[in-house]
C-alpha cells in the first residue's frame, strides 16, 4: 500500500464525512443555536422592557405617594380648622350663656331688692303709726289712714 493512496482515501472519507455533517449535522444544530441566540435576545428586550416599566412603576407610585401625602396633609389642616372653629364656636356659646345666666342673676337681684324695699316700707310705715301712736297716745286707725300711709310708704 501506499501512503500516497492511503492519503487519498483518507481525503475523500474526510469530504464525505463532512458533506453528511454540512447535510445532516450542521443544520439542526445552526437551527438550535439561532434558536438559543433568538431566546436570548428576547430575554435581554423582555428584561429592559421590565427595567423600563419597573422604572415607570416607580414615578407612578412616588407621584402617588406625593399626592397622597398632599391630600393627607390638606386633611389634617382641615381637621385643624374644624377644630379650631368648634373652639371658637364653644367660646362663643360659653360667652351666650354666661350673659344669659348673669342676666337671669342680675334679674333675680333686681327682684330680691324689689321684695326687700316693699319689706321695708311696709315695716316703716308700720313703725311710723306705731311712732304716731306713741306720740299721739291715741289708737291711729290703719285702715282709716290707709292712703296716707300708702304715699308715706311711697316717698320711702
Amino acid at each position: 500500500m501506499n501512503i500516497n493512496f492511503t492519503l487519498v482515501g483518507q481525503a475523500i472519507a474526510f469530504a464525505i464525512f463532512v458533506v453528511f455533517c454540512m447535510k445532516f449535522v450542521w443544520p439542526p444544530l445552526i437551527g438550535a443555536i439561532n434558536e438559543r441566540q433568538r431566546k436570548i435576545a428576547e430575554g435581554l428586550n423582555a428584561a429592559e422592557k421590565a427595567k423600563a416599566d419597573a422604572a415607570t412603576a416607580e414615578k407612578d407610585v412616588q407621584q402617588e405617594l406625593d399626592l397622597a401625602k398632599t391630600k393627607a396633609a390638606a386633611l389634617i389642616e382641615q381637621a385643624n380648622k374644624s377644630a379650631n372653629q368648634l373652639v371658637e364656636d364653644a367660646k362663643v356659646q360659653a360667652q351666650v350663656e354666661s350673659e344669659r345666666i348673669r342676666q337671669q342673676a342680675q334679674a333675680s337681684i333686681d327682684q330680691e331688692i324689689n321684695q326687700a324695699r316693699e319689706s321695708l316700707r311696709a315695716q316703716v310705715a308700720e313703725l311710723a303709726v306705731l311712732g304716731a301712736e306713741k306720740i299721739l297716745q291715741d289708737k291711729v286707725d290703719v285702715q282709716k289712714h290707709a292712703s296716707m300711709l300708702d304715699q308715706l310708704a311711697a316717698k320711702l
